[in-house]
């Protein structure tokens, strides 16, 4: 269920795997995504699973309606009744509110200032990287006062740059605005690897302490992955402080 989990000087950031949920295929098990055509019922409990397994209040998770942008949002309370708004990228001050962000290749990016208590969750894909919704969540965290060489960064499994093949000229675009996401495949071709722009975009701003999973997820049958199955769940990341 939970893939990876570690704690930073009470911080907590955590990556769910495909496994210990309700779902039926094909988006068995613990699909948390609640827009790629599950059953709604089955992806509340694995929403409740999944954060009980953590220690977190399901009702204190806060998810975002993730559209592939750069906006970023600061929040200090579930949404409730409230429309989930349109960000790739959420931002808190507020301990014990854990934020979620789904992903089935994208980078999943979670972010923490443990001694400001600052924390954030971005999604980047391919279209976000190269808009800059990492940079974005790192502004909104130093505006509520993180400091960048406190920032403890961590991304979850995602598709990997030997595997993400792209057409050569879109490899040139993403290239040109973040060289360091240039790539090729395992066989040859023109590739984009997300996770090392993420890295090079957060080494630039002077985040130093960083960790990048090693599953790529449309090698790892344990984790869904968009690109290889289509019709298939996602998982999540999550961060949140004591």
């Amino acid at each position: 269920m939970i893939g990876r989990r570690e704690s930073v000087s009470g911080a907590h950031f955590a990556f769910t795997d495909r496994w210990g949920g309700v779902s039926a295929a094909p988006y068995e098990e613990l699909n948390l995504g609640g827009a790629v055509g599950d059953d709604p019922g089955a992806v509340r409990v694995n929403r409740e699973l999944a954060a009980k397994s953590l220690g977190v209040d399901p009702a204190q998770v806060v998810w975002m309606n993730q559209v592939h942008g750069a906006d970023a949002v600061v929040v200090d309370e579930p949404w409730g009744d409230r429309p989930v708004p349109e960000v790739d990228a959420i931002v808190t001050a507020r301990r014990g509110l854990a934020l979620a962000v789904l992903t089935a290749d994208c980078v999943p990016v979670l972010l923490a200032d443990p001694v400001a208590g600052v924390v954030a969750a971005a999604h980047a894909g391919r279209p976000g990287m190269t808009a800059g919704v990492v940079p974005a969540a790192v502004r909104a965290m130093t505006e509520l006062g993180a400091d960048l060489a406190r920032i403890v960064a961590r991304t979850g499994p995602a598709v990997c740059g030997r595997c993400y093949e792209v057409p050569e000229a879109m490899r040139d675009e993403v290239a040109a605005v973040e060289p360091a996401a240039h790539a090729t495949t395992s066989w040859g071709t023109p590739a984009v690897d997300v996770a090392a722009g993420v890295h090079a975009q957060l080494e630039r701003l002077g985040v130093r302490d960083r960790e990048q999973s090693p599953v790529c997820t449309l090698e790892s049958a344990d984790h869904f992955s968009y690109r290889r199955d289509r019709a298939t769940g996602r998982l999540a990341g999550y961060v949140w402080l004591d």
